[in-house]
């Protein structure tokens, strides 16, 4: 039950823009992803893969309180709870964002990745 560190590198886009690439690597069951603030990227993804084990789940949090963290959303409005590899659009505009493996076994070992964009005015 760690809380892993956030890596962040930024991506230069087309026309110039600024991306950013955000990665917390190797979350075992009952990790949680150190929170990122980024409330002024408007354009986000979520990527999780690994090795889930068995009954081994992601779910992506959102908080604008720092203290209360709420499963985000896909735009259909799922929960973003991930209990296998994919790619999910994130809905919500949160002050800070973190993944946590909420279930697994000793086999799971997840790398969970944000793309997160601002678009210039």
């Amino acid at each position: 039950m760690a809380v892993i560190a956030a890596t962040i590198t930024e991506i230069k886009t087309y026309l110039d823009q600024t991306a950013h690439i955000i990665q917390w690597a190797t979350m075992l069951n009952g990790d949680t992803g150190s929170p990122v603030e980024m409330p002024g990227s408007t354009v986000r993804s979520v990527q999780v893969q690994g090795t889930f084990g068995a009954g081994g789940t992601m779910q992506l949090k959102g908080s604008n309180d720092s203290t209360n963290y709420i499963v985000l959303t896909d735009p259909q409005g799922n929960s973003i709870s991930k209990t296998a590899a994919s790619i999910e659009a994130i809905e919500e505009i949160t002050r800070l964002v973190r993944p946590e493996i909420t279930a697994g076994d000793g086999t799971t070992s997840l790398t969970v990745t944000l793309l997160v964009f601002r678009s210039k005015r």
